[in-house]
């Protein structure tokens, strides 16, 4: 029987552009889609623009126009990039909706009926000049740990030390840099922390539910049984804010963890009204046999895991079916950064002409099951896109098909072809290992056993020799029959690769094989009796196209949504550029001994989430280790004898991992994420920097 499904991606914030670290997500997620509907079952795939915050309402407010005019330009960019790219929802909307308004709403009243939600009082910043409370990412000042400068409100990205604003030393507002008072105000909490929810959760994240990794992570957080190590959340924010008004609470507005999920209900909602849509209560009711499953990043799974699936147990709506986590994206081995040019947007890629398919394939490559982080090499996407599309898949179709056309006007033949059978048993086997990998979403296994594929047939081609064949008339039926197996075997790799390729492989399923629609899985294992003239399919990559895009997107000046931030679904980072300091004397900076930093050895630590471990030559008779919070944006491996910029007399930190003896140099800007310095070509370890 066909199975019924349901699939959804995060949503993605209206504050900024596409990239490509948004796109590994959705391409990932349109590949599995199209391979369910490939394979005959009903497969509904819904997303929806993230819309509301306080980041959109001050944008709006800079910009001098209504949110709602703000989401509305940027929904029209997003789904322009997203069409680019061949992501092809079924309904893409907005949180913004009545849909999704009805069942915000519908949820609170059920929790608040459980005697799940609770209003407590709470001292948080208050911005004097805009009249606002602030955000925990609208708040800066001096980590009370470490003393590092110009720290968010939640964390330190210097030591990794997280916290309250209030804790912050000096702080002051990003939005108008006033210093912050505090002020108490009403807030609605959904008590995640109840039995209730702690016993259920226990059980669903047992349930197979999730990835074995990102099921041992939830353990951590839940903690041993009788433990109580689950928050609080709230749900809630003070006007001004561009939202949805709780309901019998005016002046309060849900905050975006809640709304932004119910984001897939509406989306899926309204295309449940449109002409023969599906039917809602099939998908979202408690009990119901369909599947659900939320493609996200590993950076939300703390609320997909266990707020999410908790709020929808507990208002009577079923829970997901399977979440799949994955990774982060890296360029050349580091975080996309806006200063190398690597900070890709989804806009430049396309404009440079670049084959949103070269993209797709790659990053099928590279992508697995699990959370691993996936780093996008410039050089080697290249190198491999033309090696395996053009030199090993293209490469089949254009050599053979021209002595069909020539020499047997289109005509296939397999009549007479002794290994016929074996050759069909091996089709359907490829078929349904493929099909598993699929379904696995092991891509990078599904193209490596095509690939494999493509070589026996390039070898076969070669050993067979048709252009000798075809100079000797008595050979005409070992030519026919050869050319004709060895295009045939191409289609069926062209099924097999269609939900990764599905513009491609529509050409070469309608202008090669002259079929009225685009490939269904089952066009794997049936025989075509004749071809068209062979078109030209795809060119290779121009490396100056790559140099190209670089070059124009370090000139992109948009502060743009980090999609590896935890603020990625709520609110998203808006810096605005640090105040100077004050002013001190040359006296003051001479204290500070900055030296020249050799990093012979940067290594993981077991159960540090943001510390990297790094061992520095400065000169002295021993190296040095210092704990830097900077995992998030760099590969450990990568770092090995880079060169840096340390303060070699600060004085060393007893941390919970051993002793810091130092402190790396790294700096930030209009962009979430960190970038550690590195001196000129020529510095040596134990220079001083003056």
């Amino acid at each position: 029987m066909p199975r019924k499904i349901l699939v959804t991606s995060a949503l993605p914030y209206a504050n900024g552009s596409i990239h490509l670290g948004h796109l590994v997500e959705y391409i990932q997620t349109d590949i599995w889609v199209r391979f369910q509907k490939m394979m005959g079952n009903t497969c509904y795939y819904v997303c929806a623009d993230d819309t509301h915050g306080t980041p959109i309402m001050l944008r709006a407010e800079k910009e001098g126009i209504a949110p709602e005019q703000l989401i509305d330009r940027v929904w029209y960019e997003h789904k322009a990039d997203f069409d680019g790219f061949h992501v092809e929802f079924d309904h893409y909307g907005s949180t913004n909706s009545a849909e999704t308004k009805e069942y915000s709403q519908e949820i609170y009243r059920k929790l608040k009926a459980a005697g799940l939600i609770e209003v407590r009082s709470v001292e948080q910043f208050y911005d004097p000049v805009k009249n606002m409370f602030l955000p925990d990412r609208f708040i800066k000042g001096e980590c009370p740990k470490c003393h590092a400068k110009d720290q968010y409100g939640d964390n330190c990205e210097a030591c990794g030390t997280t916290y309250s604003p209030t804790e912050l030393i000096n702080p002051y507002s990003v939005v108008s840099g006033a210093e912050p008072e505090r002020r108490n105000s009403d807030h609605y909490f959904f008590k995640l922390s109840a039995d209730t929810c702690q016993q259920f959760l226990r059980e669903w994240t047992r349930s197979g539910t999730l990835q074995a990794e990102a099921a041992n992570k939830m353990q951590e957080w839940l903690g041993a049984v009788g433990e109580n190590k689950l928050n609080d959340w709230d749900i809630s924010r003070d006007a001004p804010y561009f939202g949805f008004e709780i309901p019998d609470a005016p002046g309060k507005y849900f905050y975006v963890w809640l709304d932004a999920p119910v984001g897939y209900m509406g989306s899926f909602a309204r295309l449940c009204k449109s002409a023969a849509g599906p039917n809602f209560d099939d998908y979202w009711k408690q009990g119901s046999d369909t599947e659900l499953y939320h493609f996200i990043g590993k950076d939300i799974l703390y609320f997909h895991a266990l707020f999410w699936p908790a709020m929808l147990q507990h208002a009577g709506f079923r829970t997901p079916s399977k979440l799949f986590a994955h990774g982060f994206l890296t360029v050349n081995g580091e975080k996309m950064s806006k200063s190398r040019g690597t900070f890709i947007t989804a806009e430049s890629y396309l404009k440079q002409g670049l084959n949103p398919e070269y993209l797709r394939y790659y990053y099928a490559a590279k992508i697995n099951g699990t959370m691993q982080d996936l780093d996008l090499n410039l050089d080697d996407f290249v190198a491999k896109v033309n090696s395996d599309l053009i030199g090993k898949y293209v490469n089949i179709a254009s050599r053979a098909a021209g002595f069909i056309t020539e020499h047997f006007n289109g005509e296939l033949k397999y009549s007479g072809f002794d290994d016929l059978t074996e050759f069909k048993a091996f089709d359907a086997n490829l078929s349904d290992e493929v099909a598993k990998l699929y379904e696995a979403r092991e891509y990078s296994q599904v193209i490596r056993r095509i690939m494999e594929r493509a070589d026996q047939l390039n070898e076969t081609f070669n050993d067979v020799k048709p252009w000798l064949l075809a100079k000797d008339p008595s050979k005409r039926n070992e030519l026919q029959q050869c050319c004709s197996l060895i295009l045939h075997e191409f289609k069926v790799i062209s099924v097999l690769l269609a939900p990764i390729l599905p513009v491609l492989s529509e050409q070469v399923a309608k202008c090669l094989f002259g079929l009225p629609e685009k490939f269904i899985w089952s066009d794997a294992t049936s025989l075509t009796t004749k071809i068209n003239p062979y078109q030209h399919l795809m060119t290779r990559i121009d490396p100056k196209l790559i140099e190209t895009m670089i070059e124009a997107n370090k000139q992109i000046s948009e502060p743009a949504t980090d999609s590896h931030s935890p603020a990625r679904h709520a609110e998203a980072q808006q810096d605005a550029i640090a105040p100077i300091g004050d002013t001190i004397s040359i006296d003051d900076f001479s204290k500070v001994d900055l030296r020249v930093a050799k990093i012979v050895n940067a290594e993981h630590i077991e159960g540090a989430e943001k510390l990297l471990k790094l061992t520095l030559d400065i000169g002295e008779a021993q190296p040095r280790t210092v704990f830097a919070g900077i995992k998030s944006v760099y590969v450990p491996e990568k770092l090995i004898g880079r060169m840096t910029v340390m303060v070699a007399n600060l004085a060393p930190r007893k941390m919970k991992f051993g002793l810091s003896e130092g402190m790396v140099l790294a700096a930030s800007g209009d962009a979430p994420g960190l970038f550690i310095l590195s001196p000129d070509d020529g510095a040596q370890p134990g220079m001083r920097i003056k």
